[in-house]
């Protein structure tokens, strides 16, 4: 890959995590040769364009050799800012003198990144271009087919990456290694000893000013359907006879493929959002309170689904994907419930508690809740946690995206009929929410969730 051209360079996203990331590639001499470019709205000079790369390399330039530091100020050096409407036809005729060939990185809203795809046409883009796309990836299912089918006319599958941040490399084999390495998890890892898997993703930020996206996306739009149903698929899926991206994302496919919302079971769905309430030392408004929010939209912070994967391994076993911003506890993990033991001796006292497996996303950690006998009484059961950190890429998310970006590895992008597939599990969601069907729940910020919802206590 010749040339990386960042569409919306004078964003927040191309400043505080797309450069920073490209830095660390480029410090490891992992990306030799780059030219980077950017255009963006913001009537910017080289100079000023220069200024927000020396901020967003300065970590990677600190800690480089004198080998990585030259690479980085060559590339900083050598890049050039282009003041322009992506959407106009004036981005056609940029891309028309670059070298080839190129990485178009869309750093964009979705809503923009669309048109910006417009305006390029099939006839400009150098051969070789690839497309990075930002999810969420549509806006519904009918969406996501029509812009894959715009995007088949002018380059192919292969040259598509429709990049998941959330889920790094290191995530993705760290997942796949724990379940296909080992014996001791391999054979129990199905309906037969699996009691229920549960993925969270719980943060303590707010709204932190995102209104603008967030208020018109909402959690399931922004995580459950952009990222953990990619994780629910990578804990669910068989294996692969190989690690490489065509067998390994046929499988993720064919998980979600089988994967539906049984609307008509109670709890399938649920939503909520934050009222007033304190988190840490730092008070939060309520969500309708902040500065571009329209209550009328009814938008919900915390979204959980409860999904059905209709296959021989899973049949039965219930997939609770939860998310959500402004709560009092931070959860990024991925939790698998066993089914307790067929017998238990008679004599044992205490309470035997299923055994439970947490893989935890950044840090990417692991911990087996498991009974063993008690201090002094034998015969009662106690809990231990047998706990281990597992091992991270020395890149950052944004980092690992850009390496298979420039290696032309989709691996880690989400297949066009993937990314259709994640639009049909929601899409009904959100035909009954917007009919009113499900209530629009609330809970105070700082908060673990509603009370009612069994996953905010803990079950």
């Amino acid at each position: 890959m010749k040339t990386l051209l960042v569409l919306g360079a004078s964003g927040d996203m191309a400043g505080r995590l797309l450069l920073p990331g490209l830095a660390r590639l480029i410090r490891l001499g992992r990306a030799d040769g780059l030219k980077l470019v950017g255009a963006g709205s913001d009537d910017w000079t080289n100079e000023h364009w220069h200024e927000r790369i020396d901020g967003s390399f300065a970590l990677a330039m600190e800690k480089a050799d004198d080998a990585g530091r030259a690479a980085l100020q060559q590339v900083r050096n050598d890049s050039s800012y282009h003041f322009l409407d992506v959407t106009k036809p004036g981005l056609a005729d940029l891309v028309a003198t670059l070298d080839g060939p190129v990485a178009i990185y869309f750093a964009l809203p979705p809503a923009v990144s669309q048109k910006a795809f417009n305006a390029l046409g099939a006839d400009s883009l150098p051969e070789g271009t690839r497309l990075v796309m930002e999810k969420p990836f549509g806006t519904d299912q009918a969406s996501a087919h029509l812009l894959n089918e715009k995007l088949a006319k002018v380059v192919p599958e292969q040259n598509i990456h429709r990049v998941d941040h959330f889920l790094g490399k290191a995530t993705v084999f760290n997942i796949l290694g724990l379940r296909f390495a080992n014996r001791i998890l391999e054979p129990v890892w199905s309906n037969l000893h699996i009691e229920k898997v549960e993925i969270f993703f719980d943060e303590a930020l707010a709204l932190e000013n995102r209104a603008r996206y967030y208020d018109h996306a909402g959690a399931l739009r922004d995580m459950i359907q952009s990222h953990l149903l990619q994780v629910m698929a990578l804990l669910a899926l068989n294996a692969p006879s190989t690690l490489h991206e065509r067998d390994l994302r046929d499988h993720i496919g064919s998980v979600l493929r089988a994967s539906s919302v049984d609307l008509d079971a109670p709890g399938s769905s649920r939503r909520a959002r934050y009222t007033a309430g304190r988190i840490g030392d730092r008070t939060v408004s309520d969500y309708t309170a902040e500065p571009g929010v329209d209550a009328g939209n009814n938008t919900e912070t915390l979204a959980e689904i409860t999904v059905s994967i209709n296959n021989e391994r899973w049949s039965g076993v219930p997939f609770i994907l939860r998310s959500g911003k402004a709560l009092g506890v931070t959860r990024k993990e991925a939790v698998v419930t066993f089914k307790p033991v067929s017998h238990l001796p008679t004599g044992f006292k205490g309470e035997d508690v299923p055994t439970k497996l947490r893989i935890g996303f950044g840090p990417d950690t692991l911990q087996l809740e498991i009974d063993v006998n008690g201090p002094g009484d034998i015969f009662s059961l106690d809990r231990t946690t047998l706990s281990t950190d597992l091992n991270a890429t020395d890149l950052l998310p944004y980092g690992e995206v850009l390496e298979g970006v420039l290696a032309g590895d989709p691996t880690l992008s989400v297949r066009g009929d993937t990314a259709e597939d994640c639009w049909r599990i929601v899409d009904p969601v959100l035909k009954s929410w917007s009919q009113g069907q499900v209530p629009l729940d609330e809970y105070t910020a700082g908060s673990a969730g509603p009370e009612a919802w069994p996953t905010s206590r803990g079950e």
